[in-house]
């Protein structure tokens, strides 16, 4: 077993955050709680919460808000938290989104499996309740599917789930190679590029709740835009696939 001393300086916490509402304090003392270093990137957020976080961070050395000027995307965000901490020697990212869906209280279960398994990238597969809306969770179903088709059923538990821990290293690189990836649909497609790569997959179950408009949740979810992005995506990925689909077959078969 990795020394948790030794985790902790190598695997941190990276929460983006584009208004949110006060929820995101929340999500952030309770995942402060679980974790000794949470970065917040801001993603030009305009309600003011940016610079609360700042403030805060000013009291809690464990904190790091990084406010980007402008919105530039959840998978911008995550790449600018990417690149500041690999030059501070972070070897793994643990996403989770700002809006307390996601549970604080798993963040030292998976840093331990990603430990115990550097080269995999560590996914949560959700476990939907009563609050989860209905055509969210059919409609993730269709991204699942092609996901697993575009990755030869390589075990990805759940495409778009972002509670999961990333190798920074071959995420930046693949990120640094083209310019995908930069806004809603970073999570889908860096899970199937990360296994294009070789980082295999490892599913951990974990439960996650929508918040109603009275207990502070927030959702910048747009069905129709979002779903014609996750669309264009999958096509790239489809014939990304379908030009790889000799190199991918002899290696899944190895």
């Amino acid at each position: 077993m990795v020394p948790e001393a030794q985790i902790e300086k190598t695997h941190i916490v990276l929460i983006p955050s584009y208004n949110p509402g006060p929820i995101v304090y929340e999500t952030v003392a309770s995942a402060r709680r679980c974790w000794p270093h949470v970065w917040v990137v801001v993603d030009g957020s305009t309600d003011g919460t940016g610079e609360g976080l700042a403030e805060r961070a000013r009291t809690d050395a464990g904190l790091k808000v990084i406010q980007l000027s402008a919105n530039v995307g959840k998978g911008a965000a995550i790449l600018c938290g990417l690149e500041a901490a690999a030059t501070v020697g972070v070897t793994h990212v643990l996403t989770m989104d700002a809006d307390g869906q996601h549970p604080a209280d798993l963040i030292a279960t998976f840093m331990d499996a990603s430990a115990a398994n550097p080269g995999h990238m560590i996914l949560g597969k959700p476990r939907f309740d009563s609050s989860a809306p209905l055509l969210r969770v059919r409609g993730r179903r269709i991204s699942n599917a092609l996901a697993d088709l575009e990755t030869l059923w390589i075990g990805i538990g759940d495409s778009l789930f972002g509670f999961r821990v990333y190798p920074v290293a071959p995420l930046l690189a693949i990120m640094r190679q083209q310019r995908w990836m930069r806004g809603f649909d970073f999570d889908p497609e860096a899970v199937v590029r990360l296994a294009w790569r070789g980082v295999r997959p490892l599913n951990i179950t974990a439960p996650v709740r929508y918040l109603s408009a009275e207990q502070g949740g927030t959702s910048h979810f747009n069905y129709w835009r979002d779903n014609l992005v996750l669309s264009w995506m999958h096509a790239r990925l489809l014939i990304g696939c379908l030009l790889r689909l000799p190199w991918l077959i002899r290696r899944r078969l190895s």
